[in-house]
Order: structure tokens, then sequence, then C-alpha cells
């Protein structure tokens, strides 16, 4: 069985299970393909019925993305519930040392909107859950079960088209040994609650699959790859995603050439993207080729880096780091045998658990922060290198780290959702 029977054998199931289905839907290339099997599956099996789709327009995106996303939805109409919220949420931004997030679509911002408010859209007065503290991420997890109660429905499942290969987060998403919430075992499901489900029926797909389905099933797709491609990036960087986010940094100078009017609007949306356009993915962003400045070690180099910073912006870094500090010093993290071998080899001092409540065969591994480490996974131990490699990419959720959250942070996203999960009941 090839991927693309496997999707389908799986969005069989779905429309046999739930009777509330819904795509998120972004205008990209994966969670395109999802929408198009789909489509396909209900014009082809005749089904009297029709799909939910929920759209984060975010404001600040390619023409081409916005006019790829309303010729999707206009031609197939008859089959789609449309939900195209447009909601000043909060967004990560990774252009400044000064901002953390942005807005889309903020009120106060109207002047300097990148786009115009589109028509038959969902703003904010439209949930009854939204608040001004709310991320893109949290808000995308509350509208399902919004929606779920406004169909009233017995058993609601998103589908999101994600797929392993892309990054280790996405990997994990599937394969986490933590996530046991599976619907029925299906491990491409993760159960919210009993009748709430996330679906990634194209979990297994490659980006070659996407591009030969493409062609194969004449499915319309997102243009702005073709002048990706035509700009010299390979099918892997290709990305459509929000432009102010680390993941589209690289390819932010394209809005230069492929939509100058565009690029103009954006130099005055958010602080420092014209910075980040010309100098994304080089070394004057400072972590591609990251090299220790003289008479420095990377913790020093790491307290230089937060003194050039802004004063809250390096109250933050400081406040996850010894967040993380005591995490690896009480509680330790899990690594492999290999790396435990690798690091007791480079006679580095750590001291190994035998047991972990964490669901994984990984060993809990209790250590000092390291400077740097030369190990195959560099990313797995604690280091100042890594820290100073957030600093420069203005990681200031520092996802680069692997850091969880503090304690103040998920206090706070607790009491949202026990205030969310409030009102929805």
């Amino acid at each position: 069985m090839n991927v693309y029977e496997a999707a389908n054998k799986r969005i069989d199931f779905i429309f046999n299970e739930f009777d509330n289905i819904y795509v998120s839907f972004s205008g990209g290339k994966d969670s395109g393909i999802l929408l198009n099997l789909c489509i396909d599956y209900i014009r082809n099996n005749n089904l009297n019925r029709k799909i939910g789709v929920f759209h984060l327009d975010y404001e600040a995106q390619y023409t081409m993305t916005t006019e790829y996303v309303d010729q999707t939805l206009s031609e197939n109409k008859d089959i789609l519930e449309v939900y195209r919220c447009c909601v000043p949420f909060k967004v990560t931004t990774c252009t400044s040392m000064h901002q953390s997030y942005w807005r889309p679509w903020e009120e106060s911002k109207k002047e300097i909107w990148v786009s115009d408010l589109p028509e038959d859209c969902y703003t904010k007065s439209d949930f009854n859950f939204f608040d001004e503290d709310m991320w893109d991420y949290e808000f995308s997890e509350k509208f399902t079960h919004w929606i779920h109660e406004k169909k009233q429905a017995k058993k609601t499942c998103c589908l999101v088209g994600i797929r392993t290969d892309e990054s280790l987060n996405r990997w994990r998403a599937i394969h986490s040994e933590k996530n046991t919430n599976k619907h029925q075992g299906k491990k491409w499901t993760k159960e919210l609650n009993p009748n709430v489900v996330n679906a990634y029926p194209v979990f297994d797909w490659k980006a070659r699959d996407v591009w030969i389905s493409n062609y194969r099933y004449e499915w319309t797709y997102n243009k702005l790859y073709d002048v990706f491609w035509q700009a010299g990036l390979t099918i892997d960087q290709m990305r459509v995603a929000s432009p102010f986010i680390s993941e589209g940094s690289e390819t932010l100078k394209l809005y230069k050439v492929v939509e100058p009017n565009t690029w103009g609007k954006l130099i005055s949306r958010v602080n420092g993207v014209n910075f980040t356009g010309l100098y994304g993915g080089t070394t004057a962003m400072g972590w591609r080729s990251l090299k220790l400045p003289k008479n420095h070690t990377w913790k020093s180099y790491m307290e230089f880096l937060l003194s050039t910073l802004p004063k809250d912006a390096a109250k933050s870094y400081k406040k996850k780091l010894k967040t993380s500090i005591k995490f690896w010093r009480e509680r330790g993290g899990v690594l492999s045998e290999e790396i435990i071998s690798e690091l007791k080899a480079l006679g580095i001092e750590i001291n190994v658990k035998s047991s972990t409540n964490y669901n994984t065969r990984k060993l809990p591994v209790t250590m000092e922060y390291l400077d740097d480490v030369g190990i195959k996974d560099f990313k797995s131990v604690p280091t100042y290198k890594r820290m100073c490699i957030c600093i420069m990419k203005n990681d200031h959720l520092c996802k680069y780290m692997g850091f969880s959250l503090t304690k103040d942070e998920n206090e706070l996203r607790k009491g949202a959702e026990k205030k969310y999960k409030n009102i929805a009941t």
C-alpha cells in the first residue's frame, strides 16, 4: 500500500467514525493535499455531506497564498463550510529583539494592515472564548471545542496536514511515547477528549509524494511554490509560513522580489523585518556558522549577548535559563544510551538514574550546564552555546533549546484553559 492509498484508507475511517469533520487549511502544500484528498473523497463517493475548513488568516502573507486559498474555497463552496478567522491573537516573531510577538488584524494598527479584511470572515466577536492574552496555537485548540459545541456534534475530528519528515516537532506529534491518547489505538490520531480528536492522515508522506500527487491527480496548489523553485529553493526548503517566525526568516527576503508592494507593508508592520530580510540565514544573524569570539567562553558570550538586549527580553531569557538549569540539576532529561556513552567517553560528569516517570526507554540524566559539547546530537544536552543560538535567532520562546514553559507560563496557560473550558461548557 502506498502513502496515497493509506491516506485514503484513513480518511474513509474518519468519515465513517465522525459526524463533524473539518480540515485545518493554511494554504501550504501539506494542508492543501489533505484538503484535496477530502474533497475527492466526498465527490468520488457522492456523499451528501459537507466538511469544515478552518483557515487562520494571518493578514501578512503572499498574495499568491491568499489567491490560492480564495480559489480553493470558492471552487468547492458546495461541500465546504468555511471558517476564515481574522483574529488579533498573539503570534511569535523572531525578527526583533524588542517584539516577542505581533497581532494580525490588530484594530489599532488598521492603517498599516498588510491586507484588507476578507468578506464573510470570522472576527474576535464571533468567539466567546477569545482573550487578548491568547496565542494563535491556543486559539486553534479552543476552536476545536467551540465548533464541536456549535455543531452539537456527537464526535468531532480536526484533520491536520503535518508530515513527520519535515521537523522533529512534527515527528514527536506522531511518534512520541508521551502521546498515549490515541483514538482506537491509531497512532496518527490524538484524543483531546473521547469525542474530540485530532488526526494526521498524511503523516507518512514525503515532500516528493506531495508533488507527484499534485501532478497525477491535477490538484490545485499554491503557485508560490513555482516561484520558490525558480528562485533556487529545494522542495524541502519551501515553506509557506508566517513571514515573521523563525521558519520563515530565510525566505523573507524573497518578498522584495516576488511582491515588492507587500514587502513595503511588511517593513512597517513588524519591527526588524528589513534586517531579517537582508540577513536571515546568514552569519549576520549569528547562528548558521556561529563562532566563539576570542577570549570568550560560551557562557561569557551569552552574558554579553544578554547585556545588549532590551531589559524585558533579557529578563525573559534569564528566567527560562534558570528554570532549565534547575531542571537538569534536580530532575534531569532523558537521554539515549548512545548519548550517555558519548558523554562518559568525553569525561563529562553525569548522574544516570535507573528509572523515570516518563513513558520512554531512555534513561534520566542529571548534569550541569556545559559550555559546549562535541557529540552528534548536540541539541539533546544543555549547553550555553545553544542559549547563544537562541538569542541570536531572536527565539524568545527558546524552542531551539527544547525548553519547557516556565512555572508562571504554565500557570497562565492552565488558568486560560480552565476559563475557556468553563465558557465552552
